[in-house]
């Protein structure tokens, strides 16, 4: 007996030429073989049965329904020539003409054969994310993810991600955020010192920097505790120092990332022989978490959330960040709000408190047009495990799904002059959040879970440091966006500090 895994091979001669003995039907049912070989449970007996034999068990139906004129496959329109599709600049001028051309619902065919739907339907896409999400797994795309950060909560998929998020959930409750504001201000207060320097010197604030070294700070601070001194900064310079200061995501920084992760590993094995429970990090509660069966994270399975939350747990606020003090130097009528919510409720270190950051609702505002504007992930794909169906139309097992939150949060459908930063588009109405079209953090299971954590870090910064420093606009030139697997500035973004 064989496991069928090991004969359905996807160079297999014999199983290609069966899904193509129709020209008319092989283009769908190869592409479905694909995404359903790795969950067939069947074995069977070499010289006993063949592949068509094993097939017909799973896929008869659907050349039936195929074939079936009533059972055909409703397609949205779309274009005929095949679109090649990736994470690039000519993927989100391709977008927009589909969207401009074909409505909110276009299908297409890539270059290798595969169908895909592009989805700007507010409503379709947060039935994908949330409701119908079961249906779906991750995408095209995320093979570049998965070099960088191994197969952690944004990569894995299945079981392994069901297991993973439900371990991990319970470190990022509310409580335990709250506990981390100590950490969020001394980190914003070193900015603080360090911004003073620069006016001392009548240097140009790189806000893209400055930014970027604050959210790495605080989360290898929040994650490594006192570890974070004595055993990353040991030789005076952050190794982690890198991601901030290099956008770029290839090999090179994978070979990097493949080092840091012996200094992780060693980090992690000197914490489990101490025991320790007293220190209040992420680690000690990663550590401490365990599944339904009593299991704790493997020390391979640590390493892959631990890179995950160091790379995403940074780059979103640090992004938002750059975004926001860039968007705040062109608009002072938004800057002046912003000034004296933060001197009503924070008026100094001290007085930072849970209660005060929830009553700074205008700074929530400002956050999330930022954030409509400039979604930290402009492009998500799904592919589809098992048939599903949209209001209108149908989605064939294996059909890859992309979701740009940059397209649909820039729609003019969704959003009156919908490239205009108006934060007032965020001020509280009886809408209910849950039915806004916008989603930076995702939707539904997946939703990001670092969210709320995200959501204080930034505005504990911007409480403290906007009231003291002025930035100022070194060149009117909009700057291009770098659309890699995070949207940012294609160049950094330089202003020019002065205390208040």
């Amino acid at each position: 007996m064989r496991r069928i895994d090991d004969v359905l091979r996807l160079e297999s001669t014999e199983l290609k030429s069966f899904c193509g003995s129709s020209l008319k039907m092989g283009s769908v049912l190869w592409p479905m073989v694909k995404v359903w070989r790795p969950s067939l449970q069947y074995r069977i007996c070499a010289g006993q049965c063949n592949i068509a034999r094993v097939l017909s068990i799973r896929y008869r139906a659907v050349l039936r329904s195929m074939t079936s004129p009533q059972a055909s496959f409703r397609l949205p329109p779309g274009p005929k020539e095949p679109v090649a599709l990736g994470i690039d600049p000519e993927t989100l001028q391709t977008l927009r003409q589909l969207q401009q051309q074909y409505g909110d619902m276009v299908s297409l065919t890539q270059p290798n054969g595969r169908l895909a739907y592009f989805i700007n339907d507010a409503a379709e896409v947060r039935r994908i994310l949330a409701r119908r999400h079961a249906k779906y797994r991750k995408g095209p795309g995320f093979e570049r993810v998965k070099m960088l950060l191994g197969n952690g909560l944004i990569v894995s998929d299945g079981d392994v991600w069901r297991r993973s998020r439900r371990m991990i959930q319970p470190a990022f409750s509310r409580q335990n955020i709250h506990g981390l504001l100590d950490v969020m201000v001394d980190c914003s207060e070193r900015r603080a010192s360090h911004w003073q320097t620069l006016v001392a010197n009548n240097e140009q604030c790189n806000i893209t920097a400055e930014t970027s070294d604050f959210a790495l700070e605080l989360i290898l601070i929040s994650i490594f505790g006192p570890d974070y001194e004595s055993r990353i900064l040991t030789e005076g310079e952050n190794p982690f120092a890198f991601l901030s200061r290099d956008s770029k995501r290839d090999l090179s920084v994978v070979m990097k990332v493949r080092h840091l992760r012996e200094l992780l590993t060693s980090i992690i094995e000197d914490r489990r022989a101490a025991a320790a429970t007293d220190q209040f990090d992420f680690l000690t509660m990663y550590l401490q978490a365990e599944d339904k069966d009593g299991q704790p994270f493997s020390n391979k399975e640590l390493l892959d959330e631990l890179m995950t939350l160091i790379v995403a747990g940074f780059e979103t606020s640090a992004n938002t960040l750059s975004w926001v003090w860039h968007l705040i130097s062109k608009h002072p009528d938004v800057e002046t709000k912003l000034i004296a919510e933060a001197r009503e409720h924070m008026p100094n270190a001290a007085a930072i408190s849970v209660e005060a950051l929830t009553a700074m609702t205008y700074t929530q505002q400002v956050l999330e047009e930022t954030l409509r504007l400039y979604p930290p992930v402009w492009l998500f794909t799904r592919r589809c495990n098992e048939a599903d169906e949209l209001d209108n139309f149908d989605v064939p097992p294996g059909t890859d799904i992309y979701l740009s939150p940059f397209v649909l949060q820039r729609s003019e459908h969704y959003w009156s002059d919908p490239e205009r930063f108006d934060p007032d588009r965020f001020a509280i109405s009886d809408k209910a959040k849950k039915d806004r079209p916008f989603f930076p953090f995702s939707l539904g299971p997946r939703r990001c879970v670092g969210e709320y954590f995200s959501f204080m870090e930034m505005k504990v910064h911007l409480g403290l440091l906007l009231p003291r420093f002025s930035m100022l606009r070194t060149d009117h030139n909009e700057p291009d966006l770098e659309l890699g697997i995070n949207l940012r500035s294609a160049e950094d973004i330089f202003l020019k500090p002065q205390e208040r």
